[in-house]
C-alpha cells in the first residue's frame, strides 16, 4: 500500500505548523478540521465564490483549490490572523462601520482580499477594489457597503501614512 500521507510543515498566522495529512487533503479542510480555524468558510468549493480566501506568502488564494502540499515551507494567513488580538485591522473596522456585511459569510474572505490589496495599495481606487474582489461574492449587501469601507480605509490610512 501506498503511503499517501505527509507531514505539512508550514506557517499558519506566525505560528509553526507540523501536522500528518493527507496529500490529497484541500487547505480549507485542514484550517477547518485540523487546526479548528473555523473562519475561512467553505461554500462552492470550486474556487468561484472566495469565501475560502487565505494569504498564501501575501497574495490571496482560494483555500478550497489548494492541496496541503502546496502550503508546504509557506505562509499561511487567514481571518484569524489580520487582526491584532481584540483590536481589529482597519479594514476590519471600516466594514463594521459602513455596514460592509450582512449575513457575514462571505465577510472573512473579502476582508483577507482587501489586505492584500492595502499591502500592495494602501489607497486604492474604487476601480482597482473591484478588480481586486472580482473573486469574491457577496450574495447579500450589494457591495455598496463594502467599497465605503474600502474608501473610508483607504482615506484613514492615506492621512496616517
Amino acid at each position: 500500500m501506498i503511503n499517501t500521507s505527509f507531514v505539512l510543515e508550514c506557517s499558519v498566522n506566525g505560528k509553526a505548523v507540523s501536522i500528518p495529512v493527507p496529500a490529497s487533503k484541500r487547505m480549507s479542510a485542514v484550517l477547518r478540521d485540523d487546526l479548528l480555524m473555523t473562519g475561512t468558510k467553505v461554500s462552492c468549493e470550486i474556487g468561484r465564490c472566495g469565501a475560502c480566501m487565505i494569504l498564501l506568502d501575501g497574495q490571496p488564494v482560494n483555500a478550497c483549490l489548494l492541496m496541503a502540499y502546496q502550503a508546504s515551507g509557506k505562509e499561511l494567513t487567514t481571518i484569524e490572523g489580520i487582526s491584532a488580538g481584540e483590536e481589529l485591522h482597519p479594514i476590519q473596522q471600516a466594514m463594521l462601520e459602513e455596514g460592509g456585511l450582512q449575513c457575514g459569510y462571505c465577510t472573512a474572505g473579502m476582508v483577507v482580499t482587501l489586505t492584500a490589496l492595502w499591502e500592495s495599495n494602501p489607497a486604492p481606487t474604487r476601480a482597482e477594489a473591484e478588480k481586486a474582489l472580482c473573486g469574491n461574492i457577496c450574495r447579500c449587501t450589494g457591495y455598496e457597503g463594502i467599497f465605503r469601507a474600502v474608501e473610508k480605509c483607504g482615506l484613514s490610512i492615506k492621512r496616517e501614512g
